[in-house]
């Protein structure tokens, strides 16, 4: 078993960086090129995220374009989320390796538990969501409206959420762990009925979902929070963590992925 990866704090970046240098590394993780890879990462702007099979229909562009955000479209499934104020990280490893191996279930569950070590360690009440309660399926557009199986929550609100999309290449994993900010704020970047619908959805995300600043009381530092979720994953998973940058190939191919996929209409605005 590999028990060193690397990690990488890369700056605050377009979403369609983000998600085209999440797939790079995939490609050169999964042909053993790169390391197994912990990536921390912001969002700069805001951007919203559509999970894999979404509908871009659920997009209010003009309210979208009005706030100075930008819309991509996730390679890992569920709902919108709006990426602001946040810690990202992304895991990536090729499928032979012991901690993604196995379901995703069994995988989640693995990455969970150095979850929610990192976002203890910050002095955050968590738990892990052992079962997504059937009676609170998602059904709107809203990806923190409920927590899934081994996600974090604190009373029952969820605190990081997390995605995981398997190819032949590897396993990716990725989630987002909101440190501050008002989260209703996806509610002005997707299609509503009526105004009222709209309040009623961004009343119904406050009574499930949360950050971190609401729950510990102060204000948590994305450096603070990059160094408990780097410090987790070393003791959680028996990892090394060595610090790196993505390799010129990486760089390359991600600036191909942007163009290609990430930032081209026929990915982004499937319906």
């Amino acid at each position: 078993m590999t028990n060193t990866w690397r990690y990488l704090l890369t700056p605050p970046a377009r979403g369609a960086w983000n998600m085209a240098v999440d797939e790079a590394i995939l490609e050169t993780a999964g042909r053993g090129e790169s390391l197994p890879t912990l990536r921390l990462y912001a969002w700069a702007p805001a951007c919203l995220s559509l999970g894999y099979a979404q509908s871009y229909r659920d997009v209010d562009v003009e309210r979208l374009k009005a706030n100075g955000w930008e819309v991509v479209r996730r390679a890992t499934g569920g709902r919108a989320i709006l990426h602001v104020d946040e810690l990202t990280y992304s895991v990536t490893a090729p499928p032979d390796e012991p901690r993604v191996s196995g379901s995703v279930l069994e995988s989640y569950y693995r990455l969970a538990g150095a979850l929610i070590s990192a976002v203890r360690a910050l002095g955050l009440p968590v738990e892990m969501e052992e079962n997504a309660p059937p009676d609170r399926a998602a059904k709107g557009p809203v990806c923190f409206e409920v927590p899934s199986a081994y996600e974090i929550v604190v009373d029952g609100k969820k605190l990081v959420g997390s995605a995981q999309a398997r190819k032949r290449e590897g396993v990716l994993q990725h989630g987002t762990f909101p440190l501050h900010g008002d989260l209703t704020r996806i509610t002005r970047a997707l299609v509503f009925p009526d105004e009222q619908a709209r309040a009623a959805a961004a009343q119904k995300l406050l009574t499930r979902a949360t950050t971190a600043e609401t729950v510990s009381g102060r204000l948590i530092g994305w450096d603070e929070a990059a160094q408990a979720f780097v410090q987790a994953f070393e003791t959680g998973l028996d990892l090394k963590l060595e610090p790196g940058e993505l390799t010129p190939a990486e760089t390359a191919r991600a600036a191909q992925l942007v163009q290609l996929k990430y930032d081209h209409p026929a990915w982004t605005e499937r319906s």
